[in-house]
């Protein structure tokens, strides 16, 4: 499989964001789907709507609007990549998003990666410009099989406490 060049969709964000969730770069399927965890089995989605004890929306629409309702912005921590597949080990030429850009759309108190890499991309390449650490979360890519969904919601349990206005203790 080539490396392509692959960029980020627009940020997701709304005047009342209070979190900011980052993956790495949109999969294929993402790009495909023209939404951020856009493959049918990442249990990104799942685990937000869970979060709030909601279903899953199955539209872009109602993803979005499920964001909107709680606060959440969503983006990426890179702008553009070269990258084999959605391989993110096969990551060169990384170019990040401006993240500080971001922060002055909305009043973002914490900010989330889902992934090893988006983590360490995101320390590495945006955390030294924009000045907001973020907090590193499980991937919930399908091969990420490990975390379970009951795992993943305690571990994503944090975006909802911010996200609905309360601090963590």
């Amino acid at each position: 499989m080539a490396t392509q060049l692959v960029r980020s969709f627009e940020p997701v964000i709304w005047p009342d964001s209070r979190v900011l969730v980052l993956g790495t770069v949109p999969s294929p399927k993402s790009r495909e789907n023209q939404i951020n965890y856009g493959n049918p089995r990442n249990r990104f989605w799942p685990t937000i709507a869970h979060l709030w004890d909601e279903d899953d929306p199955r539209t872009n629409e109602g993803r979005f609007d499920l964001l909107r309702r709680h606060h959440v912005a969503l983006w990426d921590v890179l702008e553009s990549c070269q990258i084999r597949g959605a391989s993110d080990a096969s990551i060169a030429n990384p170019i990040p998003n401006d993240i500080a850009r971001a922060l002055e759309l909305a009043p973002i108190a914490a900010i989330f990666t889902t992934g090893t890499t988006a983590t360490r991309l995101y320390r590495k390449l945006c955390e030294p410009v924009c000045g907001m650490p973020c907090t590193g979360l499980p991937s919930t890519s399908p091969a990420n099989a490990a975390w379970s969904l009951e795992r993943l919601l305690e571990a994503y349990r944090p975006i909802r406490i911010i996200a609905d206005g309360d601090t963590l203790s």
